[in-house]
């Protein structure tokens, strides 16, 4: 194969895949780490790719690059899908408590899901947790109660896609609206994030990396994601597998502080150890 043909090739797999690994093209190919190395330099002189430690990623995936929710939610949205599939059966069915939703567009299709799940309906004994009897032996029966689910957000589609949803209870974070991903961010979401405790939080991002954990453009964004991580008793990531090995601006979290990754492919070799290493949950959906 001439080494036009390869690049050509090593070009196709960035645009499909948003990164690759020099071990993983030497091994395709079947020629020299060093090989691969070279023809990443060419196609990054081109602008085709730029290199990043380890492999290239695409030229326009750079640390501050961000497309609005518009744009995400059209982008893999069976991969999202399945991944929000999995993420439900996390939320308990039956049960009152709370989530912590942040913005995203895997998380938003969490939150289609949930606002199509019927709510459960406790009637009678089951809704007080005991049975009682009248002096003639006839059951005593109450008023049916539909257990709550408090669902708290920052991002202005998820509330208003839960707030006419059976059996939740929307509590929305203010702030100032970023308009390129309707979600509230300030020291003001910040701090109303502090003050909660919910069971579950379910967090986006724009990467995971072994070494530099979780990450997004916004410096705002990174301060509120940073807040829901420290407030949740449980932190899962919901990311499909183009935000995997991606690195953006701002780290928010390091992997030790995850429970649970929510993803649609096997991570790599590196991030798999790291993940291991820091004895995070994986869920491939």
């Amino acid at each position: 194969m001439f080494a036009e043909e390869r690049q050509q090739q090593i070009a196709e797999l960035v645009t499909g895949t948003g990164r690759v690994s020099v071990t993983m093209l030497a091994e395709r190919f079947r020629i020299t780490t060093e090989t691969i190395r070279r023809d990443l330099a060419t196609l990054e002189t081109a602008g085709t790719v730029r290199r990043v430690h380890g492999g290239a990623v695409a030229a326009d995936r750079f640390s501050t690059s961000e497309e609005s929710i518009n744009e995400r939610t059209i982008q893999r949205p069976d991969q999202k899908l399945r991944i929000a599939q999995a993420a439900l059966a996390l939320i308990p069915q039956g049960k009152s408590g709370s989530i912590l939703l942040d913005a995203g567009s895997t998380t938003e299709a969490l939150a289609d899901l949930l606002s199509r799940r019927p709510a459960v309906v406790l009637s009678g004994a089951a809704a007080n947790g005991t049975a009682t009897g009248a002096a003639s032996g006839a059951p005593h029966t109450n008023p049916a109660s539909a257990t709550e689910l408090v669902v708290i957000t920052h991002a202005v589609p998820i509330a208003a896609r839960l707030a006419s949803a059976p059996g939740i209870a929307v509590q929305l974070l203010g702030g100032r609206v970023r308009g390129l991903t309707q979600a509230a961010v300030g020291q003001g979401t910040v701090e109303s994030a502090q003050r909660l405790r919910p069971d579950i939080a379910f967090i986006g991002t724009n990467g995971i990396h072994a070494h530099f954990g979780l990450s997004t453009p916004d410096p705002e964004e990174a301060a509120v994601k940073a807040a829901f991580v420290q407030s949740a008793r449980r932190i899962v990531v919901l990311a499909d597998s183009s935000k995997l090995d991606a690195e953006t601006l701002v780290q928010f979290a390091s992997l030790k502080d995850l429970d649970t990754l929510i993803t649609d492919s096997e991570p790599g070799p590196e991030l798999t150890a790291a993940l291991t290493d820091a004895g995070v949950d994986v869920v491939i959906a």
